[in-house]
Protein backbone atom coordinates (compact mmCIF):
# COMPACT_ATOMS: atom_id res chain seq x y z
CA UNK A 1 0.00 0.00 0.00
CA UNK A 2 2.88 2.15 0.89
CA UNK A 3 4.53 1.50 -2.64
CA UNK A 4 1.29 2.49 -4.27
CA UNK A 5 0.68 5.73 -2.35
CA UNK A 6 4.58 6.90 -2.88
CA UNK A 7 3.87 6.12 -6.75
CA UNK A 8 1.09 8.59 -6.45
CA UNK A 9 2.70 11.10 -5.00
CA UNK A 10 5.95 11.01 -7.58
CA UNK A 11 3.52 10.91 -10.34
CA UNK A 12 0.44 13.13 -9.61
CA UNK A 13 0.96 15.85 -12.62
CA UNK A 14 0.51 12.15 -15.16
CA UNK A 15 -2.55 10.92 -13.04
CA UNK A 16 -4.18 14.36 -13.03
CA UNK A 17 -3.14 13.92 -16.96
CA UNK A 18 -4.39 10.99 -17.11
CA UNK A 19 -8.12 11.67 -15.33
CA UNK A 20 -8.93 14.53 -17.60
CA UNK A 21 -8.11 11.88 -20.61
CA UNK A 22 -10.35 9.79 -19.19
CA UNK A 23 -13.28 11.47 -18.52
CA UNK A 24 -13.14 12.90 -22.00
CA UNK A 25 -13.01 9.42 -23.21
CA UNK A 26 -15.72 8.16 -21.11
CA UNK A 27 -17.88 11.00 -22.57
CA UNK A 28 -17.01 10.19 -26.28
CA UNK A 29 -18.50 7.01 -25.34
CA UNK A 30 -21.45 7.21 -23.15
CA UNK A 31 -22.44 9.47 -25.99
CA UNK A 32 -21.84 6.78 -29.07
CA UNK A 33 -23.86 4.02 -27.00
CA UNK A 34 -27.04 2.64 -28.30
CA UNK A 35 -29.83 2.57 -25.52
CA UNK A 36 -29.77 -1.11 -25.32
CA UNK A 37 -26.44 -1.42 -23.73
CA UNK A 38 -26.59 1.29 -21.04
CA UNK A 39 -27.59 -1.37 -18.53
CA UNK A 40 -24.47 -3.13 -18.58
CA UNK A 41 -22.22 -0.01 -18.66
CA UNK A 42 -24.29 1.59 -15.78
CA UNK A 43 -23.07 -1.47 -13.61
CA UNK A 44 -19.44 -0.65 -14.80
CA UNK A 45 -19.76 2.64 -14.10
CA UNK A 46 -21.05 1.73 -10.71
CA UNK A 47 -18.17 -0.63 -10.06
CA UNK A 48 -16.06 2.49 -11.08
CA UNK A 49 -17.82 4.92 -8.35
CA UNK A 50 -16.57 2.43 -5.91
CA UNK A 51 -12.88 2.87 -6.99
CA UNK A 52 -13.52 5.96 -6.70
CA UNK A 53 -14.84 6.11 -3.17
CA UNK A 54 -12.22 4.03 -1.99
CA UNK A 55 -9.29 6.35 -3.49
CA UNK A 56 -11.43 9.06 -1.53
CA UNK A 57 -11.30 7.80 1.71
CA UNK A 58 -7.66 7.12 1.21
CA UNK A 59 -7.34 10.52 0.28
CA UNK A 60 -9.05 11.61 3.07
CA UNK A 61 -7.33 9.68 5.34
CA UNK A 62 -4.22 10.74 4.16
CA UNK A 63 -4.98 14.55 4.65
CA UNK A 64 -3.68 16.56 7.29
CA UNK A 65 -6.59 18.00 9.51
CA UNK A 66 -5.72 21.95 8.34
CA UNK A 67 -5.12 20.62 4.65
CA UNK A 68 -9.41 21.83 4.05
CA UNK A 69 -9.00 21.79 0.38
CA UNK A 70 -8.14 17.89 0.39
CA UNK A 71 -10.57 17.09 3.12
CA UNK A 72 -13.13 18.74 0.49
CA UNK A 73 -12.33 17.28 -2.26
CA UNK A 74 -12.09 14.11 -0.43
CA UNK A 75 -15.94 15.02 0.63
CA UNK A 76 -17.29 15.47 -2.75
CA UNK A 77 -15.75 12.59 -3.97
CA UNK A 78 -17.36 10.20 -2.22
CA UNK A 79 -20.82 12.22 -2.38
CA UNK A 80 -20.96 12.24 -5.92
CA UNK A 81 -19.75 8.34 -6.09
CA UNK A 82 -22.57 7.35 -3.94
CA UNK A 83 -24.75 9.23 -5.34
CA UNK A 84 -23.95 7.59 -8.99
CA UNK A 85 -24.00 3.81 -6.99
CA UNK A 86 -27.20 4.42 -5.37
CA UNK A 87 -29.14 5.73 -8.06
CA UNK A 88 -27.30 3.11 -10.48
CA UNK A 89 -29.07 0.59 -8.35
CA UNK A 90 -31.99 2.21 -8.20
CA UNK A 91 -32.51 2.70 -11.88
CA UNK A 92 -31.44 -1.06 -12.63
CA UNK A 93 -34.35 -2.30 -9.82
CA UNK A 94 -36.54 -0.44 -11.59
CA UNK A 95 -35.82 -1.86 -14.80
CA UNK A 96 -35.74 -5.52 -13.67
CA UNK A 97 -39.00 -4.37 -12.44
CA UNK A 98 -40.34 -4.54 -16.02
CA UNK A 99 -38.82 -7.47 -16.78
CA UNK A 100 -41.08 -9.45 -13.70
CA UNK A 101 -44.17 -10.93 -14.54
CA UNK A 102 -47.74 -9.33 -13.52
CA UNK A 103 -50.15 -11.12 -11.71
CA UNK A 104 -53.57 -11.16 -13.02
CA UNK A 105 -56.63 -9.90 -11.32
Amino acid sequence: MEQILAFLDDNTLAMLSLLVLSSFLGMEIIGKVPTVLHTPLMSGANAISGVVVIGAIILIRRAEATDYLTLVLGFIGIALAMINVVGGFAVTNRMLDMFKKKERK
